[in-house]
C-alpha cells in the first residue's frame, strides 16, 4: 500500500515578498508549513541578500513552473563602484579594487552593450551545474570554477540614478536565466572600473507583481488560519499570456487520459486565428484548467495534465 503523502492537496500560487537574508529554499518551507501543503516549489531562486517577487507554486501549481520561469522578469538593483567580489554582491570576499568612479555620460554611454541578446558569464557563485555539481559547491570548496558563457535576454537597462560617487542604481527588464550579479559586473568592468550588487530587489515575474505579494512575516502569522487562503492565487494565474480553450466534459477527460484532442475546428478566429503548429494552450472545463498542451497536427497534445 502506497503512504499516504504528509500535509494537504492545496493547489494554487503564493506570491511571497522575500525579505533579505532569507535563502529561496527557507521561503518554500515556511509557506508550505503555513498551508501544510503536500508539495511546493518555486518559480526562480532569488539570492539571500535579494529582496522582492517570489513566487511559490502549492500542489498542482508546481506543474506550471516552467512556464512563469520562462517569463519576463524586472529588476532594481544597486551597484557599489571600485570593489568587485568573489560573489559578486555583498556577500563575497573583495578580489579586486579600482579607483575608478564612472560618471553619468560614462554609464549611460556603455548601457546599450547590455541590451537586447547580450553574451553573459555566470557568477561562480551560483546553482550552474559544472560536470554534474552545482558551481558554488565547487567555488565554496575554492576549486577553480570556469563556468562558459550564455545568451541572454535583456529587455531594457536603465540607469535611475547616480546616488553618490561610488553607488548607482539601475532598473533592468529581463528574460530567462539572466543573472543580474553578472551585469552589475559587467557594466563596472565596461564603465573601467570594478563593482558588485549591494542591493538587489525583484519587481515582477511573469504575471505576478508586487501588489500580489505578501510579506514572509505577515504569511506566517496566518499559518493554520483560513486567512492564508485569501492570499492563494488560482493555478491558471501562472498562465496568463497562453490561449485558453473551454471543452466540453468527454473532450477534458481524453487529455486527462494524455490523449490529444482536435481543436481548430471548435476555435473562435476572432480570438485564436493566429495560433499556429507549436504553439502552447491550457484547456479548460467546468470552470478548471485541465492540462497545458502543444499544437500538433490540429490537435492540442496534453504536456503537463492537472488533477484539479
Amino acid at each position: 500500500m502506497a503512504r499516504r503523502k504528509r500535509g494537504n492537496p492545496v493547489n494554487g500560487w503564493v506570491i511571497l515578498d522575500k525579505p533579505s537574508g532569507v535563502t529561496s529554499t527557507h521561503a518554500v518551507a515556511a509557506v508550505r508549513r503555513v498551508f501544510d501543503a503536500q508539495k511546493a516549489g518555486h518559480a526562480g531562486t532569488l539570492d539571500p541578500l535579494a529582496t522582492g517577487i517570489l513566487p511559490i507554486a502549492l500542489g498542482e501549481a508546481t506543474k506550471t513552473v516552467p512556464f512563469v520561469m520562462d517569463a519576463s522578469k524586472e529588476y532594481t538593483f544597486e551597484v557599489t563602484w571600485g570593489e568587485e567580489r568573489t560573489t559578486d554582491d555583498l556577500e563575497g570576499t573583495v578580489c579586486g579594487t579600482s579607483e575608478v568612479r564612472p560618471d553619468v555620460d560614462t554609464i549611460n554611454a556603455v548601457l546599450p552593450q547590455f541590451q537586447g541578446v547580450i553574451t553573459q558569464i555566470p557568477p561562480i557563485f551560483s546553482a550552474v551545474k559544472v560536470q554534474g555539481q552545482r558551481a558554488y559547491d565547487l567555488a565554496r570548496k575554492e576549486v577553480p570554477v570556469e563556468l562558459s558563457p550564455r545568451e541572454v535576454r535583456i529587455d531594457f537597462f536603465e540607469l535611475v540614478e547616480a546616488l553618490d560617487a561610488d553607488h548607482a542604481l539601475f532598473r533592468v527588464g529581463s528574460g530567462k536565466g539572466a543573472y543580474m550579479r553578472s551585469l552589475a559586473r559587467d557594466i563596472a568592468r565596461a564603465a573601467g572600473t570594478l563593482g558588485h550588487i549591494s542591493m538587489l530587489r525583484r519587481h515582477r515575474v511573469g504575471p505576478f507583481l508586487e501588489a500580489d505579494a505578501i510579506s514572509l512575516d505577515s504569511l506566517k502569522a496566518l499559518e493554520h488560519s483560513p486567512a492564508a487562503f485569501e492570499h492563494l492565487l488560482p493555478v491558471e494565474t501562472a498562465l496568463d499570456g497562453i490561449p485558453a480553450l473551454t471543452l466540453a466534459g468527454a473532450e477534458a477527460n481524453k487529455l486527462r487520459c494524455g490523449q490529444s484532442v482536435p481543436v481548430f475546428r471548435a476555435l473562435d478566429l476572432d480570438r485564436f486565428g493566429d495560433l499556429r503548429e507549436g504553439d502552447l494552450m491550457y484547456a479548460v472545463s467546468g470552470g478548471s484548467p485541465v492540462a497545458i498542451g502543444r499544437i500538433d497536427g490540429g490537435c492540442i497534445c496534453p504536456m503537463r495534465v492537472l488533477n484539479l
